[in-house]
């Protein structure tokens, strides 16, 4: 599997790697867990992705891999409350701290490869002390490098705070903002990319019924609007464009596609080994989205 450098870091992170939100919320069997994890970093995977708050998900991927340690990146998020019990309310500086030590005794491991706040607002980034616990964790060597998860303005601003190594935004077929708002300085300044949601929660998956929530919900109603002759297509090859599409985009390094299932990483492992799209499979999709994207079609945090 294509491996990409990772903004300015020293990793080369595979093109496809794995979100575990899937993993947790869905209560996956630690079988099932123990078989998709090591059946896909035999098959090229190297960048695991979760956070604190997927429920179960950190203790999953722990007794899962942790043995298998130098085979795989781990990237996990912090600074929701209610994914550690320290009484503290989101975002306060010892609950940082406490998330970070929970996580890597759920993971089983010594140190993270990257440590990423979790889509907070602006008004934390602001004050400051948050982004310092990161830099407390990075020097006592918990982590080697940290990141912002999240997406539009506040994107933006965290990317321009000049302090984060990574970002993670989405990028996807019914959400392009950040392909024009942060991709581009991503590249001009180093800044390692991960795709989130790359392929649109699959929001297509019952075409043409709607699904009943969640993110899958917006995307729905704006593909329905963008209408692309692909989601026409059998599910597992507009799903794989779907991907390549994401992966195409400049900046991108890796894209984590979440699933629960071990077919579906073989799938998505297929749909990569095709490659990118060609340049006028982009250009089609670029001007369907700007002929009927609306203005408040931002990125989903």
């Amino acid at each position: 599997m294509e491996r990409r450098q990772f903004g300015t870091t020293d990793m080369h992170v595979s093109v496809l790697g794995i979100g575990t939100s899937e993993i947790g919320y869905e209560r996956t069997d630690q079988a099932v867990v123990t078989q998709m994890l090591n059946h896909a970093l035999d098959n090229g995977l190297n960048v695991i992705d979760t956070a604190e708050c997927y429920l179960e998900s950190e203790s999953l991927i722990g007794e899962a891999v942790s043995h298998r340690r130098k085979d795989y990146y781990l990237f996990t998020k912090c600074g929701h409350s209610f994914g550690v019990e320290t009484g503290l309310p989101d975002w306060h500086p010892d609950q940082i701290s406490q998330s970070i030590d929970h996580s890597l005794k759920r993971l089983k491991t010594d140190y993270l490869d990257l440590i990423q706040l979790h889509s907070c607002g602006r008004d934390v980034l602001e004050q400051g002390d948050v982004v310092d616990r990161l830099h407390r964790a990075r020097e006592q060597g918990k982590t080697r490098y940290i990141g912002y998860s999240g997406d539009g303005e506040t994107a933006r601003f965290a990317l321009e705070l000049g302090v984060f190594d990574s970002l993670q935004t989405s990028v996807n077929i019914a959400d392009q903002q950040s392909i024009s708002l942060l991709l581009p300085y991503c590249v001009d300044h180093g800044v390692g990319v991960i795709a989130k949601r790359p392929v649109a929660n699959v929001a297509w998956r019952n075409w043409p019924e709607p699904p009943d929530s969640g993110y899958a919900k917006p995307y729905f109603d704006r593909l329905q609007k963008l209408a692309y002759p692909f989601i026409g297509e059998s599910l597992g090859e507009s799903v794989g464009f779907a991907l390549r599409f994401t992966l195409t985009q400049a900046g991108v390094c890796t894209a984590i596609a979440g699933t629960s299932k071990p077919h579906r990483w073989d799938a998505n492992a297929r749909a990569v080994a095709d490659g990118p799209l060609d340049g006028e499979e982009i250009s089609e999709i670029f001007a369907r989205w700007t002929e009927a994207s609306e203005p408040d079609w931002v990125g989903l945090n």
